[in-house]
């Protein structure tokens, strides 16, 4: 009887594994500012869009000229880089989306202030 419970527990477990999988390859990508791009004015791109925890958001940019930096909503209110920041400088950037709000703003000086800033809010 033991070696059934054991086998009914070992199926539950990968149920389980199979459905954590499941819920990972659904996961979305996004092309921030779609053919446009991560440049000025997109801050209006994440309107309509359904975002879930785990989609990615790809920043496509000429390396050098832009940047992207994960901000708090202070940091992205105010357009400024907290001490520390993490900053994303390829020109290709992939961003998994967190659960809540996610913030993020180029910065150099006076881009965020020209619409260089999106706020997606994960389910």
């Amino acid at each position: 009887m033991a070696q059934g419970r054991s086998s009914a527990m070992g199926l539950v477990a990968l149920v389980f594994v199979f459905f954590g999988l499941l819920e990972l390859s659904t996961a979305t990508t996004y092309t921030v500012g779609d053919s446009g791009g991560w440049t000025f004015g997109v801050s209006d791109w994440p309107k309509g869009k359904k975002f879930v925890a785990g989609d990615v958001l790809v920043f496509n940019y000429p390396a050098g000229n832009h940047n992207v930096v994960p901000v708090n909503a202070d940091g992205y209110n105010s357009c400024s880089v907290p001490p520390g920041s993490k900053t994303y400088t390829s020109g290709e950037d992939r961003v998994t989306l967190n659960k809540g709000d996610n913030f993020y703003i180029c910065g150099f000086a006076d881009h965020c202030d020209a619409g260089m800033q999106i706020q997606a809010n994960a389910a």
